[in-house]
């Protein structure tokens, strides 16, 4: 009789972790995007005010919805193009001092892509709103040649897909704390749950550069704990074509796009020398 009740009590023991797994797993399918996108919500009021005082101004579509924020170099002289489309977190709008950090490498317009549900922008967003705004925006650009990318976070598989598929449109990518794919970052945060498999948003950043053959540019963190940096490697050592890493070993995901002003004047020569 013991031996029985103790066989029924480790049944349903095992019956009750099973229905755990299950509603941890459902709640990680319905909740994912949550967990993948956070943005930030300002009145564009606000925004363009921030603009204005960090010499920007709003960036509008044919339509004549703000789609981003915009910086026009002073410098004479030929100017370069730049899109930016950035992490996961905060709004485009947070993303200004490229254009300081840019411009003492070289004379370079700058674009900020805002993401659908970011900022005041209306929608939400997914991995296909990402790509439709993307879209979008690079074909705005395009009208006067090609321009560069610079991906920040989770916005390195939005510059990869542009890249892939607007390959004669960009001249060079920087990839700030990228990776292969979001799938095998989610799995890694995620290691008990099948998090690759049930990912809706898969941002596939290797298999989108396989069709772009231009330069390349990598930049990791020793110290990311958001993107550790072997996804970032992995993606790298990936790439046909020409390219260029640097790991900066003390550098955190938030604090590794603050490079000074000689590195970006070496990422310009990789980039113009390479395209």
């Amino acid at each position: 009789m013991l031996k029985s009740n103790w066989g029924r009590r480790i049944k349903r023991m095992i019956l009750l972790l099973v229905i755990l797994y299950a509603l941890a797993v459902l709640a990680v399918f319905f909740l994912q995007r949550r967990l993948l996108y956070f943005p930030s919500h300002i009145p564009n009021g606000t925004a363009a005010q921030v603009a204005k005082n960090c010499g920007f101004e709003p960036w509008q579509n044919a339509a004549g919805q703000i789609i981003g924020w915009k910086y026009s170099s002073a410098a004479q002289g030929t100017h370069q193009r730049v899109l930016i489309t950035h992490g996961n977190a905060g709004s485009a709008i947070h993303r200004v001092n490229f254009a300081n950090a840019l411009n003492q490498a070289g004379n370079f317009d700058v674009f900020i892509l805002e993401y659908p549900g970011y900022g005041d922008r209306a929608g939400a967003p997914s991995l296909d709103s990402l790509f439709q705004a993307a879209d979008e925006a690079i074909g705005l650009l395009t009208q006067d040649g090609p321009v560069y990318l610079i991906g920040e976070s989770l916005g390195t598989g939005v510059a990869s897909y542009l890249a892939g598929k607007h390959p004669a449109a960009v001249a060079g990518v920087l990839l700030i704390a990228p990776y292969h794919n979001v799938g095998d970052v989610a799995q890694f945060h995620f290691r008990v749950l099948p998090a690759k498999w049930i990912l809706r948003d898969n941002f596939k950043s290797a298999e989108y550069l396989q069709n772009y053959h231009g330069p390349v540019a990598v930049l990791l963190a020793g110290q990311d704990i958001v993107v550790p940096n072997q996804f970032g490697r992995k993606l790298f050592d990936s790439y046909a074509g020409p390219k260029k890493v640097w790991l900066i070993p003390e550098a955190t995901h938030d604090t590794l796009s603050g490079q000074d002003a000689a590195w970006w004047r070496e990422l310009a020569e990789f980039w113009i020398k390479k395209s």
